[in-house]
């Protein structure tokens, strides 16, 4: 009799793949993070090297994709019951 629908915006696997989303950036922010130094007067070239000026942004940009791509997947198995 009274048919229960789901409203929902998103399925389950559209929240899968925006937590793995979520979980890469904050993989690329850890990566960007440190290379500094305690003493304010010596300089360090630590936050000069490949991880932290390259992989980590990359790493970032990768997981606003998936983010994105979590946001416009159509779901399969949801009908649009109007």
């Amino acid at each position: 009799m009274n048919k229960q629908t789901n409203n929902q915006l998103f399925g389950a696997t559209n929240f899968k793949i925006l937590l793995l989303g979520i979980a890469v950036i904050a993989i690329g922010y850890l990566l960007m993070s440190g290379g500094g130094t305690t003493d304010p007067n010596v300089f360090s070239d630590a936050i000069f090297n490949f991880r932290r000026i390259r992989l980590a942004p990359t790493v970032v940009l990768i997981g606003i994709g998936i983010t994105i791509y979590s946001i416009f997947k159509k779901d399969a198995n949801k009908t649009d019951d109007k």
